[in-house]
């Protein structure tokens, strides 16, 4: 039955999509975020419902009347740099079968990514495509928590994600509850209904829980490090100070000893099995790029052939285990550089348009979205720095958030200009109510 729901709705939305291809945004953000289909058990399992989704949008995006090209600023030609870097690296891949798997999967996340600057950039829209995101993971931090409260496992039994994902590792999963925490409190702030505002406030209470429930490490610290970012940039800090210690007061009410245990060997790595790995991971790409440091070794270059040549310990084979090692080890200096280059963009856009909305009642909201977007992309940063999701759809989509964003702010402090897109600003895509 579930095979047919999944089914019925994709299918009745492709020739919605070939129409009116923001829609397929949309459907795309939820098949990849949710992943429904993983919860089905027949035919829809398996099925690339992405692919036919992606297909229709594509299509869509060709004949539509309105579509917009991408406009090029500073952080779109340093993403779209990092793009054909990526794509140079793959010709000297070590493993180029396996790097043109990563490359194909890879490509397809940044041209969606593309597409949704050209086709979100209205207010309503822009929205909807944050309440997908927000419901489609928040739907595994509900299922994760209540999990968490009623197993009396001894914190054995993880919270995990979808199979076949990019969260279905329990790291992975807890890594975008700590991503869309941020933009689960952007919603809380500007829903006007009290009780869509107690749901969201419940759905954030409940995704703290799922990732205790996780036991991951790295969401920890990046929990930690959004929690001190937080209260540095607010207004109210005390407010805010308030907050973070009822949480961390929840947090040691649900966490089981083991969960302590297990967090407590930050201090300790150098005991720990797993922490350790993950450092010889690191280096074999240092290793690496001292003898590639133009192109690295391509994608999916953390393979055991690799770790004998690099590895201080040839036998201990672990993924990357970082976003910025896997970054360095698979496409060089270069590409590093690139990427953290759009990091620090994305960021300084966020920061320009909370600047330029301070004195704007009417732009608020874009000020109180960039904020916390901000939040969202230090959580990556930091989380990352312990997990191997250089390539995770969900940051590129948060940057392509922070790019709409200002877009439509510089469209409304001259409505009149020329936008980065080649039109008029128009009064629809700025003054559109919340939906």
């Amino acid at each position: 039955m579930r095979d047919i729901v999944i089914a019925l709705i994709i299918f009745g939305g492709v020739p919605v999509a070939l129409f009116q291809p923001h829609v397929g945004v949309l459907l795309w953000s939820w098949i990849s975020y949710m992943n429904p289909h993983r919860l089905a058990f027949g035919f829809a399992y398996d099925f690339p419902f992405a692919a036919v989704i992606g297909g229709a949008t594509l299509l869509g995006l060709l004949f539509v009347r309105d579509r917009q090209r991408l406009p090029m600023t500073p952080i779109t030609m340093v993403w779209l740099l990092f793009v054909v870097w990526m794509c140079f690296t793959t010709l000297f891949a070590l493993h180029p079968d396996d790097a043109f798997l990563e490359w194909k999967r890879t490509m397809k996340i940044m041209l969606i990514a593309f597409v949704t600057v050209m086709l979100m950039a209205r207010r309503d829209r822009l929205h909807l495509l944050i309440w997908v995101i927000v419901l489609s993971l928040g739907f595994y931090a509900v299922k994760g928590a209540l999990f968490t409260l009623t197993h009396d496992t001894g914190g054995l039994n993880l919270v995990w994600g979808p199979e076949g994902s990019f969260i279905e590792d329990n790291n992975a999963l807890a890594f975008a509850l700590i991503m869309i925490l941020p933009l689960m409190r952007y919603l809380h702030l500007v829903t006007e209904n009290k009780w869509i505002k107690r749901g969201l406030l419940a759905m954030m209470l409940l995704t703290v829980i799922a990732i205790v429930g996780s036991h991951s490490r790295g969401a920890l610290l990046a929990g930690v490090a959004i929690g001190l970012y937080f209260w540095f940039k607010s207004d109210n800090r005390f407010r805010i100070a308030v907050a973070l210690v009822l949480i961390g007061a929840l947090v040691a009410a649900i966490a089981p000893p083991v969960w302590v245990e297990r967090m407590e060997t930050i201090r300790t790595y150098e005991q720990d099995p797993s922490a350790m790995g993950r450092i010889n991971a690191w280096w074999v790409a240092v290793n690496l790029t001292k003898d590639r440091p133009i192109v690295g070794g391509g994608f999916n270059t953390f393979q055991e052939d690799t770790f004998a040549r690099y590895a201080p310990e040839p036998e201990n084979v672990h993924d990357a285990h970082s976003i910025y090692f896997e970054v360095l080890g698979e496409h060089g200096y270069v590409g590093l550089i690139l990427f953290l280059f759009l990091g620090i963009l994305a960021l300084r856009n966020g920061k320009w348009i909370m600047r330029a909305t301070r004195d704007r009642p009417d732009l608020k909201w874009a000020g109180q979205l960039a904020a916390m977007l901000q939040v969202s992309l230090i959580g990556y940063a930091t989380g990352g720095a312990f997990l191997g999701l250089a390539y995770f759809d969900l940051y590129y989509h948060l940057v392509a958030l922070l790019i709409i964003t200002r877009i439509l702010v510089e469209q409304a402090l001259q409505p009149n200009a020329v936008s980065p897109f080649g039109v008029k600003a128009g009064a629809e895509r700025l003054s559109g109510e919340y939906p």
